[in-house]
């Protein structure tokens, strides 16, 4: 009977630490303090940024693939034929 109670407590701890868990997180985005917010920063600001952002993550991915293709410089190779 003492194992039974000792996995019901086990598991009563581990319910109440994830509800304090959720609690916490859920305090800090209603406060304010989210993780992608930027102190000073309208939300338009920050529109602007993760557009920003993603346009150069664009540009670095086209590059990469660029690259990894070989095109992205000029080719040596002439197209007249030398004999």
């Amino acid at each position: 009977m003492s194992v039974f109670l000792e996995g019901k407590m086990m598991k009563n701890a581990s319910v109440v630490t994830i509800l304090c868990i959720i609690l916490c997180a859920l305090v800090f985005c209603l406060a304010g303090c989210g993780f992608f917010a930027r102190p000073g920063e309208t939300e338009a600001e920050g529109h602007r940024r993760h557009l920003r952002n993603l346009a150069i993550n664009n540009q670095e991915l086209m590059y990469d693939i660029d690259k990894a293709l070989l095109i992205d410089k000029p080719s040596k190779a002439s197209e007249v034929r030398i004999d």
